[in-house]
């Protein structure tokens, strides 16, 4: 019964939410803001504070804790490789990426979970795992801006994949809402990205996501509507 009533909550929610970026959709062109992904915070957080708190599992709860760590991992990245390369994709994502962690501190406060990232630089993780693919990826995107992008293109793939796999575990609606978001956002910015890395002669094989799942993404328009 719970399952049935969260996602009856969250699919009447996500909803409302769709047709209000349709509606904008007609009334204003496109911002760096949607291109990008960045949500309007004030929004998402009225959206989540609107939707019952109902029990967490274990596996949505550990769900949310790498989830917070990943969007870090992806902030964390983009921030250095635009103080690496100026370039301003990089600078644009990152301030993306930000309020992706904010939508997922306010799930973190909300049901009262203590925070994995706290006051952690940038490049610090307390999942070890994380903390070595980061070192990895910085050491990659160093190499010369192409490889950044595909560095960007790489935290985005492995996004969409986790993303996916914990939409499948979840079922309190607050938190459906929010990863649909980040999905959406993950979207955006591997197209930005693949768009890079393809002006420059390059190519991207992805390496989580299915090639099928990641043709429909860079064969289809940016998303809107945060």
């Amino acid at each position: 019964m719970k399952n049935i009533l969260t996602r009856i909550v969250f699919l009447v929610t996500f909803s409302l939410i769709t047709l209000l970026s349709i509606s904008c959709a007609k009334k204003d062109s496109i911002s760096n803001a949607d291109y990008y992904g960045q949500f309007n915070s004030s929004n998402i957080n009225n959206q989540i504070a609107l939707i019952p708190i109902t029990a967490l599992s274990d596996v949505e709860l550990n769900g949310l804790l790498h989830m917070r760590e990943e969007e870090k991992l992806a902030r964390d990245v983009y921030t250095t490789m635009y103080n690496k390369y100026g370039v301003k994709i990089f600078s644009n994502i990152y301030a993306s990426e930000q309020t992706h962690m904010d939508a997922l501190l306010q799930l973190l406060n909300k049901y009262a979970i203590a925070d994995p990232v706290g006051t952690n630089a940038v490049g610090i993780f307390k999942d070890g795992g994380l903390q070595s693919l980061y070192n990895s990826l910085v050491s990659k995107g160093n190499l010369s801006i192409l490889d950044a992008y595909k560095v960007g293109a790489t935290i985005e793939d492995l996004d969409l994949y986790d993303l996916k796999i914990e939409s499948a575990r979840v079922d309190n609606a607050d938190i459906l809402l929010v990863y649909q978001m980040l999905s959406k956002g993950s979207r955006n910015h591997m197209r930005a990205f693949y768009s890079n890395i393809s002006s420059l002669s390059g190519s991207y094989v992805p390496q989580f996501i299915t090639q099928a799942e990641f043709e429909a993404i860079i064969n289809s328009s940016m998303e809107r509507g945060f």
